[in-house]
Parts: structure tokens; C-alpha cells; sequence
């Protein structure tokens, strides 16, 4: 069905499965509220009808596609049961869309059917979605018609990206059918190792091969490692793609190995480029963003002081120092979460799960990141960004870069409000989550784009009302 599972745009992948499901549930979404009298009249449902034309159901169509971007619908659906496709698609719809609509149709009251059949509409549009999505799943992840992709190499490269296949990347329309060994060592699953093949491009066209994933421990150069060369040059050349491993974590993980990447890859590779246009539409769009939300988030901001302020009293406002673009410290500020004491001996610790320093107070103002509304002065100010990499202190800097290879790579972009690894990976305390979190902070700074900074915000939705990655 896609002869090429991705595309790139604006240095961001996109895979193609993801972007026909959402235009077929547009396409959907837009039927449904065109036809919302027939559909009433079907479900034998006694509420009049009013007339709405394309427009309305465009905004209808786009607010929900939204609410489903925001909640992660185009990204966990491999992985979710029924009850969590189900519990996904109502937040979605029924909260998301429905903040969404309801502030759409103050803007534009001709759009609004009415509080009833709009009800009545967003559940239809559940049901038929999630049905949608359902079959779409059976069909495009079946063997058939999903990218066949074979990793060449059986050492620990090989059997880490084997791991992270069999837990977190079962993407749509991709299937690892296993790997075959460069050499005598394998740290692969025996389950997964595939025989040596006499010809590479004979095997890969009988057992429709669509990706060869070079992932090799070892490059020697040999006579056998040049005839290997060849036949892989004769595979990308008559058709079948040849990727190496960090390219191909990049495109389905959307992060840089640690393990694999090298300074050359740094260097020659597209991306981790300066630009002073962007720049400047980058802090345009900042200005813009962090006034609005600081408009709209004022009561917030009023309510969360007096609630920190009458359960511990003063300060309500802490601040600590932070490393920012080019390494330059600077000071950031949060609603007081912990008690007055939780540095008292002055050390730096990582937070830890079930904090004890953390209050009643705080522990909510955390969980609903509201404690992180101050740094919207930060933003304004120009320290950080709305989109970046969270800054670190600079008593954990100053031990990352001893312990965490490429970690300085991420202070070449400005810090943000919000980010991509806290998107994808859990609350960091501890090194081996900093070098997880930094996997995805190479990817944005390599990839980064005001596209990408767009969808990092629709997306941060669900962190917010998940409550993801909190401690």
C-alpha cells in the first residue's frame, strides 16, 4: 500500500500511514456533521437539526483532528487496547474538541448547531472514529501491506534496536523481520538471528524486503566487508533502501542514538543549522505565544499564588540558576512547590519520586504544571523559549558532560517552556535518564523547525492533562 512509509517535512518525519488516517478522519469528521439531520433522522434522535454549511463543518473536522493531535492519537494507537483507543477518543473529543468548539463558536456563532446536536454529533464522531480506526489498523498493519525490514549486524547495536523494536516500535506499517550476523559474536536473541544470505538483493526480492537497517558493530575494512559493500550498493540501486541504524532511530523513534552517533555525524549530517530568519520568527512566535498565555493564564497564575502562599506562606516564587543557550547561566522562576527547607544544607539533589519535600499544594500545581507559569517571564525576557530543551542547573551540567557523551550539544539551543523529550520520555532524575532525555534533545536540535515547535505545543495538551512525567 505505501511503497515509502515517510516523508519528510520541514526536517520532520512524517510517516504516510499516520497522515492518510488523519485524512481520512477528517474527511469523516466532516461528513458527519454535514449530515448531522440525516444521521439524527437514522438514530431515530428528536432534535431539530439546523442548517450548517462547509465552513462549519471544516472548523468541526479541523478542532477535533486537533483534539486527537493533541492527545497523542496518531502516535500510541499501535500500541492501545480497546479500552485506551476508547478513553483516548472521548478525551479527545468530548474535552479537548469540546474547549475547542465551544471557543471557536464564540468567534464565530454561525457555526454553532446548538449545545444539543453538537452533543449528539461528537459522540457519533467517537463511535464512527474509533470504528474507523479499528479496521484502518487490521488493514495497514497487516503482513501484506507493512514494510518488510531486515537489520544487518548481530552485535549489541543490532540487539538494542531489536529491544526497543519489541517494546516501543511496533509503528504502523513496519515489520523487523529479524537480524542477520556480521560476524561470529551475536548478543541478539537466537529467535531473531536469520541465516546469511549468498546473494543480499536475491534474498531481500523473495522474502519482500522493502529496508535493509545496517547496523554493524565492527567496520573492517576486508576483502568480505568490500563484496558486502557491493551487494549493498546493488540493493540501493535497483530499489531497496539502505539505512544505517541512527538514521533509521531518527526517522521511527525521533531521537539520536547515544550509542551510535559520532562527531561526523554531527558535522556532515543535514541538520544543526544556525539561522537568523528563524531566529527571529522563532522569538516572533515566542512574544506572541507567552503574551497570549499569559492573558489568558492570569487567573491561574492569581489562584495558584494564594493557594502556595495560604499552605506554607512566603516566598510563593523560588528561583534557581539554570544554563542556557551557549552555556550562560541565568535565573528561572517557579511557584514554590517544596517546602522552605528542601535544600536546607544547600546540595543539589534530583527530585525522586513520592517526594517528601513536596507539599499538598504542590504536589497538584505540579501535576497540572502550573507551577511552570512564571517562566513565562523567562520567555519574554528572552532567556528561554517556548519550545527547547528544558535547562538543567549548573551543578548537574557541570557532572552530565563528564558522564553523558555530547550532552554541551544541547545548549546550541535556547531552552524552552516545553520540549520534545518531555514529550517522549518520563521525568529525568538520575544520568541514564538524562542521557535518555538528551536522545531526544539531539533529535530537536538537529531537526528543529517552527512546524515541529507547533506540534510540540498541540501535543504538550496531553502531558498537561495526563499528568505525564511528574514528580
Amino acid at each position: 500500500m505505501f511503497s515509502v512509509s515517510y516523508i519528510r517535512f520541514r526536517k520532520h518525519y512524517l510517516h504516510i500511514p499516520y497522515l492518510v488516517l488523519a485524512v481520512l478522519e477528517f474527511g469523516l469528521l466532516y461528513v458527519i456533521f454535514s449530515l448531522q439531520s440525516l444521521l439524527f433522522g437514522l438514530f431515530d434522535i428528536g432534535y431539530a437539526s439546523v442548517s450548517v454549511g462547509p465552513l462549519a463543518s471544516l472548523l468541526f473536522a479541523f478542532i477535533l483532528s486537533c483534539g486527537t493531535l493533541a492527545m497523542g492519537g496518531y502516535f500510541a494507537m499501535v500500541h492501545e487496547t480497546f479500552s485506551s483507543l476508547f478513553f483516548r477518543t472521548l478525551v479527545a473529543y468530548c474535552f479537548v474538541g469540546g474547549i475547542g468548539l465551544t471557543l471557536l463558536y464564540v468567534v464565530f456563532p454561525d457555526a454553532d448547531p446548538g449545545s444539543t446536536n453538537l452533543l449528539w454529533v461528537v459522540l457519533m464522531a467517537s463511535a464512527a472514529v474509533i470504528a474507523l480506526r479499528l479496521v484502518f489498523l487490521r488493514i495497514v498493519d497487516s503482513e501484506q501491506l507493512v514494510r518488510r525490514v531486515v537489520i544487518f549486524g548481530s552485535g549489541e547495536y543490532a540487539g538494542a534496536l531489536m529491544d526497543e523494536y519489541q517494546q516501543n516500535l511496533r509503528f504502523l506499517g513496519v515489520r523487523i523481520v529479524g537480524c542477520i550476523p556480521d560476524s561470529q559474536t551475536s548478543t541478539v536473541d537466537e529467535a531473531h538471528l536469520l541465516n546469511v544470505p549468498n546473494d543480499f538483493y536475491r534474498y531481500c526480492r523473495e522474502h519482500r524486503i522493502s529496508e535493509i537497517v545496517v547496523a554493524q558493530q565492527e567496520r573492517r575494512r576486508t576483502e568480505g566487508a568490500w563484496s558486502l559493500l557491493q551487494e549493498m550498493m546493488e540493493c540501493k540501486l535497483r530499489g531497496i533502501a539502505v539505512t544505517s541504524a541512527v538514521d533509521f532511530y531518527e526517522r521511527e523513534l525521533k531521537k539520536a542514538k547515544l550509542d551510535l552517533v559520532h562527531p561526523s555525524w554531527i558535522v556532515f549530517s543535514e541538520g544543526f543549522k544556525g539561522s537568523k530568519s528563524r531566529a527571529f520568527a522563532k522569538r516572533c512566535l515566542d512574544l506572541a505565544v507567552s503574551l497570549s498565555l499569559l492573558v489568558v493564564m492570569l487567573p491561574f497564575i492569581v489562584l495558584t499564588a494564594l493557594a502556595v502562599f495560604l499552605e506554607t506562606g512566603r516566598p510563593v516564587l523560588y528561583s534557581q540558576t539554570r544554563v542556557g543557550l551557549l552555556g550562560q547561566e541565568f535565573r528561572i522562576y517557579k511557584f514554590r512547590s517544596m517546602r522552605q527547607d528542601a535544600e536546607k544544607d544547600g546540595k543539589a539533589r534530583w527530585a525522586s519520586a513520592n517526594d517528601s519535600r513536596v507539599t499538598r499544594v504542590g504536589a497538584f500545581i505540579r501535576n497540572t504544571r502550573l507551577d511552570e507559569l512564571p517562566q513565562i517571564y523567562n520567555v519574554i525576557r528572552g532567556e528561554m523559549s517556548i519550545v527547547g530543551p528544558r535547562p538543567e542547573r549548573p551543578e548537574f551540567v557541570t557532572e552530565l558532560k563528564t558522564k553523558v557523551p555530547f550532552y554541551d550539544t544541547r545548549h546550541y539551543v535556547k531552552p524552552g517552556l516545553m520540549g520534545w523529550a518531555q514529550l517522549k520520555y518520563p521525568y529525568g532524575a538520575s544520568i541514564e535518564d538524562a542521557r535518555g532525555k538528551l536522545e531526544y534533545d539531539l533529535y530537536y536540535s538537529k531537526n528543529h523547525s517552527l512546524l515541529m515547535d507547533l506540534l510540540i505545543m498541540i501535543q504538550t495538551v496531553e502531558v498537561v492533562l495526563l499528568g505525564k512525567g511528574v514528580r
